[in-house]
């Protein structure tokens, strides 16, 4: 059986494989009382980088949130690998008309009749700090079970292992 060496890069191979196979996750905001708010929300693939990005109107709940504090969190799941990401880091509500026609679903047309050019289309640019994963499928899995996750952290342009607890 060959085993894989577990590398910052492979780690962030596997997250971005995983966010990229999952057409919905959940986005986690804060409100003024400091409770936590998720939503199910549909996202955009990743950026080389991970910046995450997501089409929402600009009267929502989560926008209220994020220009309240930035702090976020962004998870998703995939069943077929007994897989989890979460990333957390910081959110900016983007209103400028090239990145609001970079990031447009054309399904979105319903939700917005204007599209991407209208008044009620901004979208969320997510800055991930740190991502958090498991992954049972490729034996990315703490041991023994129910410990820590392997976690990475940005550091400057690279991302680094912060923990590895990692059968």
């Amino acid at each position: 059986m060959e085993t894989t060496v577990i590398t910052s890069e492979y780690l962030l191979e596997v997250a971005k494989n995983t966010i990229e196979a999952v057409e919905y996750c959940f986005l986690i905001t804060l409100s003024e009382s400091g409770q936590a708010n998720a939503r199910l929300i549909q996202h955009f693939k990743p950026n080389a980088d991970m910046t995450i990005w997501i089409g929402t109107s600009p009267k929502t709940r989560k926008v209220h949130e994020i220009s309240n504090d930035n702090r976020v969190t962004v998870t998703f799941q995939d069943d077929k690998e007994y897989t989890y990401v979460t990333l957390l880091g910081l959110a900016s509500v983007e209103t400028d008309l090239s990145e609001r026609q970079r990031y447009w679903h054309e399904d979105s047309i319903a939700y917005f009749p204007e599209g991407s050019q209208g008044d009620d289309y901004v979208v969320i640019k997510f800055v991930p700090s740190q991502i958090e994963l498991m992954n049972f499928a490729r034996n990315i899995v703490p041991k023994p079970f129910g410990l820590l996750p392997a976690v990475l952290v940005k550091a400057g342009e690279s991302w680094v292992i912060e923990s590895n607890n990692l059968k």
